[in-house]
């Protein structure tokens, strides 16, 4: 088998078409659950705790140049480095979100699957040929 028509056969497989597909889906999930933890979710936290904003937490690790200031932007740019924690945190606070989310979706597509009605098992062939046979001797 060529290279090509090999690369062709694994590419149309459904599980590979599936996975690309759902890789997209999540990379723009990805993007509403960043907008809802930046934007609706983490402006929130930061006014219960004191208008306290994630992104700008940091520690220097070095000192700053004379003049510099205490900005992580501005020290980033100086070259100072820095142990910027904060910005960790709104990505694990994105992470929890996005995988509290998923749990709750796959809970729900568990839920319908429990309730989509499940074939009888089928009947044994001995049982099947014994049924027969009493009813040949009805007759």
């Amino acid at each position: 088998m060529s290279l090509i028509s090999e690369f062709k056969t694994f590419a149309v497989r459904g599980n590979v078409i599936d996975l690309a597909v759902g890789v997209i889906i999540g990379a723009a999930f990805s993007k509403i659950v960043d907008s809802v933890v930046n934007d609706l979710i983490m402006p929130l936290v930061g006014r219960v705790i004191g208008k306290l904003d994630f992104s700008n937490l940091f520690i220097a690790l070095a000192a700053p140049p004379e003049g510099t200031p205490m900005t992580l932007d501005a020290l980033k740019k100086a070259g100072v480095p820095v142990f910027a924690y904060g910005n960790f945190l709104t990505i694990l606070v994105n992470f929890l979100i996005l995988a509290f989310i998923i749990f709750m979706m796959v809970r729900a597509i568990n839920r319908v699957r429990a309730q989509e009605p499940k074939a009888p098992p089928k009947t044994p062939e001995e049982i099947e040929l014994l049924r027969e046979i009493r009813d040949s001797l009805k007759t």
